[in-house]
């Protein structure tokens, strides 16, 4: 008997590490280079920012208003109507990593604030110049190699939305720029 239930003990165990995977989270090797899923973004987050974030002093957008995203960040956010949270004034950067989780790299992730780069200081950086990344909005970001693709001065938002094609609401998600957004 003894036997009998430490084998239903052990096959419990096994069940249950097997259930901790996350089952909905799409491996970056299935991707190819040139895919940009964010199926492994942290959908809700924290609202915490990084230290040195300046709040935009006059948004176009305030907080607490609605507003529609016009951004294919993530499956569903396009004509998602949302929420603003908050608004910086920051220069964001579009930028292709390789996940510190291994993987096929990640091009063109939209976006990472200034703040969200290691040692970046004030001055925009370059298209072309390699950094790393402190921001942790997807599996493997933190901490990964990354090359400056794209930037531009303006204000982002965070915002919480419902996508557009169903599903759970999205809240704290950072960050959408303001050209991506018009009023409700």
């Amino acid at each position: 008997m003894k036997k009998v239930l430490a084998g239903i003990f052990s096959l419990a165990i096994l069940f249950s590490l097997g259930a901790c995977g996350n089952s909905e989270t799409k491996s970056a090797d299935s991707k190819s280079a040139d895919s940009h899923s964010h199926m492994e973004m942290n959908h809700s987050g924290s609202s915490e920012v990084p230290k040195g974030m300046k709040k935009e002093s006059n948004p176009k957008y305030k907080t607490g208003s609605q507003v529609v995203i016009h951004a294919e960040h993530m499956e569903g956010m396009n004509g998602a109507k949302a929420t603003v949270k908050a608004a910086y004034a920051t220069t964001v950067y579009a930028v292709n990593y390789k996940p510190v989780t291994g993987g096929a790299e990640v091009k063109n992730h939209k976006w990472v604030v200034q703040e969200e780069i290691k040692g970046a200081g004030n001055k925009a950086l370059k298209p072309g110049t390699k950094v790393t990344l402190e921001a942790n909005h997807m599996e493997g970001m933190k901490g990964a190699s990354a090359e400056i693709v794209s930037s531009k001065k303006t204000t982002v938002y965070m915002v919480d939305y419902t996508p557009a094609n169903g599903g759970e609401k999205v809240t704290n998600h950072k960050w959408v720029t303001e050209d991506e957004l018009s009023a409700k």
